[in-house]
């Protein structure tokens, strides 16, 4: 299983969640590499469907739900809406639940 963290440099969310997202890998007894891709222009942006810093994929699936229905495509600060409110980096459920699903697929 591959775990992919997506950022720009100078987006607070990416260091912000590198190692929550780490704990949470580790939490998980998930023996998953951990990549980080930085995205330095735009047009990198647009190649990789990146909806912005941090964007965190779990074998090249994007843990945001809605996602996948997404093109707004772009180098910039990403955003996340849940039930728990607006934050600049994904729930910690969304995650979890992206890993156990890989985790669930391999098996």
């Amino acid at each position: 299983m591959t775990v992919e963290l997506l950022y720009f440099d100078g987006c607070p969310g990416y260091e912000e969640l590198l190692p929550r997202l780490r704990a949470l890998i580790a939490s998980e007894g998930i023996g998953a590499e951990l990549e980080l891709r930085r995205i330095e222009t735009s047009a990198q942006a647009e190649r990789e469907r990146f909806l912005g810093s941090p964007t965190v994929r779990v074998d090249g699936v994007d843990v945001d739900p809605g996602a996948a229905c997404r093109t707004d495509f772009g180098f910039e600060c990403r955003l996340y809406t849940s039930e728990a409110g607006i934050s600049r980096t994904p729930p910690e459920p969304w995650i979890r639940a992206a890993l156990r699903r890989a985790r669930a697929a391999a098996s």
